[in-house]
């Protein structure tokens, strides 16, 4: 099973998007919430070059956030990336 972390804010709607879509697929995942946690984030920014979340890591590598999660699901990538 492929380790997934998601770093979030507990109250971020494109958070709780992609952590739904994740649970409808039945994907389990680390949740990791940084709320108000400036340092967190411009770490997380350090990484990945965005500094916004959430911020998704499949098996330590950054994928992207809610967009680029929808966009692996619509584009038929989904399967390759979970198993």
């Amino acid at each position: 099973m492929k380790k997934v972390e998601v770093y979030c804010w507990t109250y971020c709607p494109y958070c709780i998007r992609a952590m739904q879509l994740l649970d409808r697929e039945g994907i389990a995942y680390e949740k990791i919430v940084i709320d108000g946690d400036d340092e967190a984030l411009q770490e997380l920014k350090k990484k990945t070059g965005s500094g916004t979340v959430p911020q998704i890591f499949v098996d330590g590598n950054f994928i992207g956030g809610c967009d680029d999660l929808m966009a692996i699901k619509r584009q038929g990538k989904w399967e390759s990336l979970f198993s």
